[in-house]
């Protein structure tokens, strides 16, 4: 039953990457894919009705954790608290300078919120991506489960460490431009004109750095923990998924030649499902590496809820998925088609 919520936990957490990561990398490039008023209003025509509800899988990830893993998100959440209050804050802004930036018809007032709302959809990627280098790497994790752990300490990936090193910041990089990549293929989908053109150029400029980071990344993740390299081979689930990302990128690079956009950012989904599927199978179960001793680790086995809990939260997991998976196809579907910006006054 561990085992089978890690997954869930893991998919849930992947879903959300793929389907708030379009509009994280949308806004991260609007400055640069919209110029005009009307353009950046574009932008957000196209993932205004999709942001908010997206957002329900990284609850709904937060709320499997609670329920299968306690001690897991306990030691987390005490241990990343200033990194969770940025990423609160960065959800905040974002949200509030997608609704007020419309408010007031005057173009200081858009300009401020257009910023804010670019700053808060970098910051996120690169904070998300730092956290998965945190949990790649380990943490100061000792035989109480409890850890506290700065900002920074000396930038190196030994004891002690920080939330940021040279890993976790490359790792949050890798984030970003793959996001952002991600993102512009979203709007070389959905959108027309002048905000296309400019969202299909920087997608195939993207994309190659996402490949040069993914090489370096790797290499960089086999030096910092080669015990997920080692568990690779034995790992069923891992071939599975390292196999749907590099489909996935296939996708990414022959639907962008051909002009299938929606083919290309299927394959991108594909992309960043797969790559962190295939973290999640190499690292089982260990859900916390410690830096200090691998005894302290804390796994999906030894830091789990008990049968019944996780037993009888399971069916109300699916009902939920499904209610939720329902939802997005069906607002997926009444969005269909090319985006326009709504009239001034009447929409973003």
């Amino acid at each position: 039953m561990a085992e089978l919520w890690f997954w869930l936990v893991s998919v849930m957490v992947a879903i959300y990457s793929v389907m708030d990561g379009f509009d994280f990398g949308a806004g991260a490039l609007h400055l640069f894919v919209a110029k005009s008023d009307t353009e950046r209003r574009e932008v957000l025509g196209a993932i205004g009705p999709l942001w908010d509800g997206n957002e329900v899988w990284l609850l709904a990830g937060g709320g499997a954790m609670f329920l299968a893993f306690p001690k897991i998100l306990a030691s987390g959440f005490s241990g990343f608290y200033l990194a969770m209050f940025l990423v609160v804050w960065t959800l905040i802004l974002r949200g509030i300078s997608i609704e007020f930036r419309s408010h007031v018809q005057d173009g200081l007032w858009r300009a401020f919120w257009d910023g804010v709302f670019a700053l808060a959809s970098i910051l996120m990627p690169v904070l998300l991506g730092a956290a998965l280098g945190n949990v790649l790497r380990g943490v100061p994790v000792d035989g109480t489960g409890y850890f506290n752990i700065p900002l920074f300490t000396h930038f190196g990936v030994s004891n002690p460490v920080g939330i940021l090193d040279w890993f976790t910041v490359l790792i949050g990089v890798f984030s970003l431009v793959t996001i952002s990549a991600h993102g512009a293929l979203f709007l070389a989908w959905k959108t027309e004109g002048q905000v296309h053109e400019r969202s299909k150029g920087l997608a195939a400029i993207l994309w190659w750095l996402v490949v040069a980071l993914w090489l370096v990344s790797t290499l960089a993740t086999r030096a910092v923990n080669p015990r997920i390299f080692a568990a690779f081979p034995h790992a069923p689930l891992a071939w599975l998924f390292f196999i749907v990302y590099l489909a996935g990128l296939v996708l990414v690079f022959t639907g962008m030649r051909k002009g299938r956009f929606l083919q290309a950012f299927l394959g991108s989904g594909a992309f960043i499902l797969g790559i962190l599927a295939t973290s999640a199978a190499c690292v089982w179960p260990v859900m916390l590496r410690s830096t200090l001793d691998p005894a302290h680790d804390m796994t999906a086995l030894n830091s789990s809820a008990s049968y019944h809990s996780m037993s009888s939260g399971l069916g109300w997991w699916f009902i939920g998925f499904i209610i939720v998976l329902g939802y997005l196809v069906n607002l997926f579907r009444i969005h269909r088609g090319k985006v326009k910006a709504a009239a001034d006054g009447e929409g973003y």
